[in-house]
């Protein structure tokens, strides 16, 4: 066990790119020792090397729909920096776009239901005794304002996003006496690599039109919130889930 001296150290799925990537960098900045996981290898280390300059981190390849794989990531956090004190599960991914429930597949229901609730809990399970051991701390789990309200077409999505913002109510009331707050935050349209990929830009112009502040978030947006969150300074603020959306939901 190596002891670096940081006050606090991070751990961030999801690390190599999008809000995972910005929120990894923003904690780092803030002085965390940080925990880089996700399943792109090539990505990961490259986003190590890039980080490595602000503060230090540590990129592991972690694949959060293999428990095993979670729960050595987990111990490469505490093994690598002594402690865990945050988390935030921003691994995710959006699946098939533009069908209904009864068109949708089978195939793509389990596999977005396996990363996006699934991988979050099995992130959940392991951060909480190290957490817990490290004398309390924060989890952030990345939900979506699709888990505050319907989104049509993309009811895998829509699905496991409600149940981050379940699960995350359930922990929060279970280890608050244990000094550990849990939170998800919950975006609207983010600029980030997969919502470019996988919108139309017709779409994404139409979402920019109706939105209330008439832009998409920047991914450093979410960070901020995310940081915060992570922090001691909101420490009544726990089993919320709190909307990063430029007002859309409102």
């Amino acid at each position: 066990m190596t002891d670096t001296g940081h006050h606090k150290v991070a751990f961030v799925t999801g690390a190599a790119s999008g809000i995972g990537r910005a929120s990894a960098e923003a904690l780092i900045r803030r002085g965390y020792a940080t925990v880089l996981a996700d399943v792109d290898e090539q990505a990961g280390q490259t986003v190590q090397a890039e980080l490595a300059a602000l503060g230090e981190c540590s990129f592991v390849r972690c694949d959060v729909t293999d428990d095993d794989a979670v729960r050595a990531a987990i111990a490469h956090a505490v093994d690598t920096f002594g402690r865990l004190d945050a988390a935030f599960n921003a691994a995710g991914i959006d699946g098939e776009h533009g069908r209904a429930v009864a068109d949708s597949s089978m195939e793509n229901w389990n596999r977005v239901l396996a990363v996006d609730l699934t991988g979050t809990y099995s992130c959940m399970r392991h951060e909480l005794p190290a957490i817990v051991a490290s004398g309390g701390g924060s989890i952030v789990n990345c939900a979506s304002v699709a888990g505050l309200r319907a989104a049509a077409t993309v009811s895998a999505y829509t699905a496991a996003k409600h149940g981050v913002v379940g699960l995350t109510k359930a922990a929060a009331v279970e280890y608050g006496r244990a000094g550990v707050r849990v939170n998800a935050i919950c975006p609207g349209t983010v600029d980030t690599p997969m919502f470019r990929t996988s919108m139309a830009p017709a779409l994404i112009e139409r979402l920019i039109r109706t939105s209330p502040v008439g832009r998409l978030a920047d991914a450093t947006e979410i960070a901020e919130v995310v940081v915060w969150l992570c922090d001691e300074a909101p420490g009544f603020l726990t089993g919320q889930a709190v909307a990063v959306d430029g007002g859309t939901t409102a």
